[in-house]
């Protein structure tokens, strides 16, 4: 038996279902840990998981010891992490909760605010975030997943959409989430696992709803919904040669502004 690290939220449970319920032929038996994901950032390194979702840019660390598969990840357009605020209009000098210092979020905030950057910054557990800076105990956070759809019900603001900007200074869809497996393993199958999931669970969207509702977070289903039209796209199927850009340019940006170390070939 295999084990399966990933988020609890929409995309990664509707896209994991037919896997996780033994549905596809052949594949190996996974034993499912849900995490958030900069708890999976930090397992990955540690070696913990035999496929993972994480963070793209935690990809310097980890592809040593791991392959990033062509399917199953989070890459798209209109859906990057939002910096959200209960009423300030600058980020310099500010305090910002972020939901991990190795998420493509926070690597996204970093190249986004480098010229004036936040007094401090605060790694807060995700679901914490809105709540906090609504309290007033931050003046800003950086949000993701289903925060997108509901920042506004907790009373704050949008300062900045990340993805859009990165959208604009690039051309290219944001890379956010990334599947791995370990690399002695069978990747190639472990690839076309991952894809066939993906394709039923498009096939039978109903099948994995029960699923996808007992995880999240958001208990809303329209909510759940738009999540995963949202995060689960046509990369999701393939990263394509336009999401292997993506991701080569956010890791080489990164390692050129000095936030990352260089990245390996992405394989």
């Amino acid at each position: 038996m295999l084990s399966l690290a990933h988020s609890p939220c929409p995309n990664d449970t509707f896209v994991f279902h037919a896997w996780a319920h033994g549905l596809i032929e052949d594949a190996p038996p996974v034993d499912i840990t849900f995490a958030d994901v900069d708890v999976t950032n930090g397992a990955a390194e540690r070696g913990a998981y035999d496929v993972v979702k994480v963070s793209y840019a935690a990809l310097p660390w980890l592809l040593h010891e791991y392959a990033l598969l062509p399917s199953g990840g989070a890459l798209g357009r209109g859906c990057g992490p939002l910096v959200v605020t209960a009423g300030a209009r600058d980020i310099a000098g500010a305090t910002v909760a972020v939901p991990g210092d190795r998420t493509t979020a926070y690597l996204l905030f970093r190249l986004w605010s480098a010229a004036r950057p936040p007094a401090r910054v605060e790694v807060v557990p995700f679901a914490g975030i809105m709540p906090a800076v609504r309290a007033g105990r931050y003046d800003a956070g950086l949000v993701i997943h289903e925060a997108r759809f509901t920042y506004q019900g907790y009373g704050l603001t949008c300062l900045a959409d990340l993805g859009a900007w990165w959208e604009a200074e690039t051309g290219l869809p944001i890379p956010l989430g990334a599947i791995l497996a370990r690399r002695r393993l069978d990747t190639a199958r472990l690839a076309a696992v991952v894809r066939e999931s993906v394709e039923r669970a498009w096939a039978d969207p109903a099948a994995s709803a029960a699923y996808v509702a007992r995880h999240a977070a958001e208990m809303d289903a329209q909510v759940q919904r738009r999540h995963i039209e949202l995060y689960v796209n046509r990369f999701t199927a393939d990263l394509g040669e336009e999401g292997r850009a993506a991701a080569r340019t956010l890791l080489d940006r990164a390692a050129g502004a000095g936030i990352t170390p260089p990245c390996p070939p992405l394989g």
